[in-house]
């Protein structure tokens, strides 16, 4: 072949060269310095680690021409600006000890490299110092002069990547970037909910506020609900779980949203660790795990989280834009934000998302053409509305040529007062009607039934253990060394759920029993999906959901089915069980198994508020 020689010795020799500063800060800049949202980023963390309570930021053209940060944290002296604008200098470590770390940022390659790729203005002034001023363009320092500015600091970057013009031409739309930065402020915004935040856009010359914050005050539950309503909107606020878990090192804190409130893609998911912002795969697919067992493959679960622990049990120095880290015991984190957010979901028992009832409140009213008249008309009494209804009712010798397509029943008025309700009446022999003391229910009661048939095969199979079964011929796959070594890292994990496998000489592993409930198993695909698993986000639920999968479908055959009358004791029963079983709010795909009206929406419907 006359292929290219590969022979380092026959190319003419070459020379190792230290590179310029201003050449080293532009390669750091492509490290750190993705796009205008990763610059605002690294300004506004830095604002944070100052001390600031109160945080504007301004840009145009999608941060491309301007970007302009400004605090009232504790700034700078003019000895400290030119050491700022140093490659690695930084008050916030002394170099000791790169493990504890309390602050955002703590490497010192921002604003050089901001200054390498940008024109660079920082103006600052401390409690105790005159305002100074301080320019970088294009890696070119000036030197310090006076500048009027009150205590605090202001950043400004303008034509970001002009010394880099190839870097521009990678550049998103300046509505994609501008949506980018308004993402990297609502996380920072989450992660600190004691500071004001103020994000504007100043393109053509015109100021819009894009989004506010304001500090909130209270303890930080209260501190963060009140972020999250702000950040998220209320609906996410009202139909969120407080989480408050601690494990071994480790705590877990903040708000899940109910699998009803469930969303079409991962963006309201928003992961912290010690308050720091990071979108970890390990994490995310802790997440998503923990919500596996209530929502479809294509919803995603909202939530606000955060992990405490010491700085020491998690580096957060392995990726250049600190959005990842490395936990010392990866399965511990794992583990408690898996069992953290189900235990808490189990709590919540039958509730479901708010936002289910205003759903179908809505389906109810029509376009409105003209302002809604609202009648005014006393409410009779309880008496009043039994005389009615005995004077209102059919004689008995009157005959109607059809069957009722509702069935009303008499049922014991102290059920009422019960979560949900007293059943009333059936209707298409599939939705339950049931009275509460201030509204009423809708119960689908295929879909109610056989998230309670479901809950109860659980509880069996993990009374009783999981079966398994024996191949009469071991199945031999040929794995890499490396899947070979991965799998049987996690051959104790899966022996608990059925699967017992063992090596079989180099690089193969022979499958000796599976879960009895799977029946036939294809084991290679099984066994190549669970690594797939293992090397994505360093553990697996295929096992776990296949089995799960098998006794949701198990479920669904031995649940009541649509068109089946049911009897008001019945029906009754069925209420009092979703009262008393987790997660009965939801199906086994995630959607609410019943709404509930309140009686004030109802009276709007037809006028009477």
């Amino acid at each position: 072949m006359n292929g290219p020689d590969r022979n380092i010795s026959a190319a003419p020799r070459t020379i190792i060269r230290q590179l310029d500063e201003s050449a080293i800060n532009r390669i750091a800049a492509g490290e750190v310095i993705e796009r205008p949202a990763s610059a605002v980023k690294e300004l506004v963390e830095n604002a944070l680690d100052a001390g600031a309570r109160r945080i504007a930021i301004d840009y145009a053209d999608g941060g491309k021409t301007l970007i302009r940060i400004t605090d009232d944290g504790c700034g700078m002296t003019a000895e400290d600006l030119p050491l700022a604008l140093s490659r690695h200098a930084t008050s916030k470590i002394d170099g000791s000890d790169l493990l504890n770390i309390h602050s955002f940022g703590f490497r010192g390659e921002a604003l050089p490299s901001l200054g390498a790729v940008g024109r660079l203005t920082i103006t600052s002034r401390t409690a105790y110092s005159d305002g100074m001023m301080i320019t970088v363009s294009g890696g070119r320092m000036e030197a310090p002069r006076p500048a009027p500015i009150n205590s605090g600091t202001v950043v400004e970057l303008r034509d970001l990547f002009y010394a880099t013009p190839a870097r521009l031409k990678f550049m998103r739309s300046d509505r994609a970037e501008a949506m980018a930065i308004a993402d990297v402020i609502k996380r920072l915004a989450l992660a600190e909910p004691e500071v004001g935040f103020n994000l504007r856009d100043v393109s053509n010359g015109e100021a819009r506020v894009m989004f506010r914050a304001d500090p909130v005050s209270g303890d930080f539950f209260d501190a963060l609900h009140g972020r999250v309503a702000s950040v998220l909107g209320r609906e996410f606020a009202d139909n969120a779980l407080r989480i408050d878990a601690p494990r071994e090192d480790l705590r877990l804190i903040g708000y899940a949203a109910l699998p009803t409130y469930s969303r079409g893609s991962s963006a309201a998911q928003y992961l912290f660790v010690n308050g720091r912002p990071v979108q970890d795969r390990m994490l995310y697919g802790a997440l998503r795990a923990a919500y596996m067992d209530v929502l479809s493959r294509d919803r995603h679960p909202a939530a606000v989280l955060n992990i405490e622990c010491d700085p020491h049990l998690v580096d957060v120095n392995v990726h250049p834009a600190k959005s990842e880290v490395r936990f010392r015991d990866p399965a511990l984190a794992r583990g408690l934000i898996v069992s953290s957010l189900r235990h808490a979901l189990a709590e919540a028992g039958h509730r479901a998302s708010s936002t289910v009832g205003a759903e179908t409140l809505a389906a109810f009213q029509p376009e409105p053409s003209a302002p809604a008249r609202v009648y005014q008309m006393e409410r009779p009494s309880a008496g009043a509305i039994r005389h009615s209804f005995a004077y209102q009712a059919p004689a008995p010798d009157m005959g109607f040529a059809e069957s009722p397509s509702a069935r009303f029943e008499e049922t014991p008025s102290q059920d009422i007062a019960r979560p949900l309700g007293a059943a009333r009446a059936q209707v298409h022999e599939n939705y339950i009607i049931a009275q509460t003391e201030n509204g009423m229910v809708i119960v689908d009661q295929h879909a109610a039934h056989e998230r309670l048939v479901y809950e109860r095969l659980k509880a069996q199979r993990d009374d009783k253990g999981i079966a398994t079964q024996a191949l009469l011929i071991p199945e031999i796959i040929d794995l890499s060394a490396s899947d070979c070594t991965r799998l049987m890292e996690a051959a104790p994990e899966l022996a608990e759920l059925g699967l017992v496998i063992e090596a079989f000489g180099g690089s193969a592993i022979a499958v000796r029993e599976t879960p009895a409930i799977l029946g036939r198993v294809n084991a290679a695909d099984l066994l190549r999906d669970i690594l797939d698993d293992l090397a994505d986000i360093g553990s697996s639920d295929r096992l776990q959901a296949r089995m799960d999968a098998v006794l949701s479908s198990m479920a669904c055959h031995g649940s009541i089915r649509s068109g089946r009358q049911m009897r008001a004791e019945e029906m009754n029963a069925l209420l009092r069980e979703m009262e008393a079983t987790p997660l009965s709010g939801q199906c086994n795909h995630g959607r609410p198994t019943y709404v509930e009206l309140k009686l004030a929406d109802i009276e709007k419907l037809f006028g009477r508020r």
